[in-house]
């Protein structure tokens, strides 16, 4: 369920092609910048490049005091707001929102993922539809500085990266205030309850309560 097959619905991406290259989605985090760049030379008159390496669509908003970090995208009808820092190297996909004062830092951002209020998303993969809630954050790098490693009842997967937040499936939902741990991965239509502190893996269609519980959701 950590696959790329597994979380993402690929055609909610113009990464389509990179990503299809990869089997885990954090094995995409190396090449995001280069991939930006090569695929912002490839965009249509829709966008404009409005400075060096930055790509804006004409029907995306963009407040006058949001920072655009090279090289980035943003997509059609997505709106970034007052005070949002792209530090670069972030695709944001189609119909999405980046919030006050939020932060993106090497991310892929698939269709319709809202970030809208004080979020650090930094060496992430957001999948379609995805939600953070007011606060909550992606933590990037161990205290320890060491590489980080994804545990998943017993198994555990070396990535060979030293910065990795978090891989979130389509449709997930994570509750305000909470922290998603470096190595952090969260299975399609999952929740995360508001002030958690999330680590590991949280599979398809579950529930993170803020005990550290893992429940499955019940259909509906």
């Amino acid at each position: 369920m950590m696959t790329i097959r597994d979380m993402y619905d690929l055609e909610h991406t113009l990464a389509k092609d990179y990503l299809s290259q990869f089997t885990y989605p954090w094995e995409a985090l190396k090449g995001i910048k280069d991939m930006i760049i090569a695929l912002g030379e490839t965009l249509g008159e829709d966008y404009t490049e409005v400075s060096p390496q930055v790509w804006v669509h004409k029907t995306a908003q963009v407040a006058p005091t949001a920072f655009l970090g090279a090289p980035c995208i943003i997509g059609p009808e997505t709106e970034v707001r007052h005070c949002a820092f792209v530090r670069g190297s972030a695709l944001v996909g189609s119909k999405c929102v980046v919030g006050n004062s939020v932060e993106l830092k090497n991310v892929i951002l698939f269709d319709n993922v809202q970030t809208p209020h004080y979020n650090y998303v930094g060496d992430s993969i957001l999948g379609y539809k995805s939600h953070m809630g007011a606060g909550s954050i992606t933590s990037n790098v161990k205290q320890d500085k060491g590489l980080v490693v994804v545990h998943n009842q017993g198994e555990h997967i070396e990535t060979g990266v030293k910065k990795f937040g978090a891989m979130l499936g389509d449709n997930v939902e994570v509750g305000c205030n909470s922290v998603l741990n470096p190595g952090t991965v969260v299975g399609r239509n999952s929740n995360v309850y508001p002030l958690s502190c999330v680590r590991g893996v949280v599979p398809e269609k579950h529930i993170w309560k803020n005990n550290g519980a893992v429940v499955p959701k019940e259909d509906r």
